[in-house]
This record gives C-alpha cells, sequence and structure tokens, in this order.
C-alpha cells in the first residue's frame, strides 16, 4: 500500500516538465492522478502510461487554462472519471513573452496574471466543492517571487506569483476549519524543456549550475519531493508556508 492509496489528485500542466514528474510521483504511491494538459495530448497520454506501468492509475483531462470559463471546463472533465478530490496541484504557469515595464503591454500583462494567478484562483475556487475535508492544495510558485530583482525582466511573472503566494496563505486561514492544508512550493532553474531552450550549450549550463550551491540545475523529481511531503500525512501539520526547493539557487 502506497502512502497515498486511496486518493485522487489533480497536477494542473502535468503532461510535461515539473507537473508530469509531480503527477508521476504521486502515482508511484497510490494515488489516482488527473494529468491535465492544454494542448499536448501525446505529452499526457505518455504520463498517463508512465504512471499506468509503474503500477499506479491515471487519466488526461484537458483544458486551457487562463480563459473564459476555463476552471468550469477543467472540472467538468475531472467529473467524469472520478467524484472528488484528495489533493490539488496548481503547477500550470505561463511565462512573459514580452520583457520588463517599457515592454509590456496590457494583453501580455493579462496573459501572464491570468496563465499563473486568476487561473489557479478559480481552479481552486470551483475544486472546493470537490475537495475531501484533510485535503491538500500546493501552489508551484518561484523563487522570482521573493526575488524579483534577480531577473527585473521577469516583473510581470514575479508579480503574478507573489499573487499566488497570498492565495496561498489566505486559503491556508480559510480552509484549516476543514483540516485541509494550502502550501506552496517555489523551484529555482529546473531541467525542463523551457529550461533547455534558454540554456542553449553547455558553458550556459554550467554557469546555471554554478549559481545554485548544491552544484546543479534541479530536476523535476526535486520539486515533486516537496510536494510529496507537503501532500502526505508527514506534512499534515504545515500549513501556509512558502517552501523554496531551489538547491540554493543564489544563496
Amino acid at each position: 500500500m502506497g502512502k497515498f492509496s486511496g486518493k485522487t489528485a489533480l497536477v494542473t500542466g502535468s503532461s510535461r516538465g515539473i507537473g508530469r514528474g509531480i503527477a508521476e510521483r504521486l502515482g508511484g504511491h497510490g494515488c489516482r492522478v488527473a494529468v491535465h494538459y492544454r494542448s499536448d495530448e501525446h505529452s499526457a497520454k505518455e504520463a498517463v502510461a508512465a504512471i499506468e506501468s509503474a503500477g499506479g492509475e491515471a487519466f488526461a483531462i484537458q483544458a486551457e487554462l487562463g480563459v473564459t470559463g476555463d476552471a468550469e471546463t477543467l472540472w467538468e472533465a475531472f467529473d467524469r472519471h472520478a467524484d472528488g478530490l484528495d489533493i490539488l496541484v496548481n503547477n500550470t504557469g505561463v511565462e512573459p513573452a514580452e520583457f520588463g515595464i517599457e515592454a509590456t503591454t496590457p494583453e501580455g500583462f493579462d496573459a501572464v496574471v491570468a496563465g499563473n494567478l486568476k487561473a489557479a484562483f478559480f481552479v481552486t475556487k470551483h475544486g472546493l466543492t470537490r475537495l475531501r475535508d484533510g485535503g491538500r492544495i500546493v501552489n508551484i510558485s518561484s523563487g522570482l517571487a521573493r526575488r524579483a530583482a534577480a531577473q527585473p525582466e521577469y516583473v510581470t511573472y514575479a508579480m503574478a506569483k507573489s499573487g499566488l503566494d497570498t492565495l496561498t496563505v489566505a486559503l491556508a486561514k480559510q480552509l484549516g476549519s476543514r483540516g485541509i492544508t494550502v502550501n506552496a512550493v517555489a523551484p529555482g532553474l529546473v531541467d525542463t524543456e523551457t529550461t533547455r531552450m534558454k540554456l542553449i550549450d553547455e558553458q550556459a549550463r554550467q554557469f546555471a549550475a554554478s549559481m545554485h550551491v548544491l552544484g546543479r540545475i534541479g530536476r523535476p523529481d526535486d520539486i515533486a519531493a516537496a510536494v510529496e511531503f507537503l501532500a502526505s500525512d508527514d506534512g499534515g501539520w504545515v500549513t501556509g508556508q512558502w517552501l523554496e526547493a531551489s538547491g540554493g539557487l543564489l544563496l
């Protein structure tokens, strides 16, 4: 029996990257996982297959987040497969296409806030009727939420993730009476497709690794391990907290 046997989780943006690492980690410990994707159905099916091949259960659901009606679409798809929820991981994030305050348009600002904050807010709002007492909410934040000066060109992203941290604390207070914990995990640089597009050569990767006191770039499973703890019984006395899982980035 795994530590999450009999429980159901939804991880948004879990067809690839950090979200997939989280989904596979939870699934590997007996959780039934809803693998959410926006457009990459193939990757979502691969994630489901990986969980099932490891002895877990999973199903894929599609919804574009950050648009009108997104939460309703997501939960309608979820309800076709499950009748309740124990763990919600708000992982979906949107990187800015416009950098710095001078270049940011109202449309670009809205897209970043919608993808990183508004989506999580309304997915959680509509999910509360499905989330069982004693459940867990984990929001995937960013180290930039507290160190925006490290990359000021990512100002909109940092602002949106900071708002997600505020939501985390407010919900922890509101939902405590139901035994539901709410926490945030803040990754640093993690080896995902997006990061590999930025670190285009070995010299860039070595420089990025040198910025971490543990001497390497993070892996999705590093973040998944932190989420696993907060979602488990072992993390049941932790709520309203911001946990940086960055390998000591920029210490």
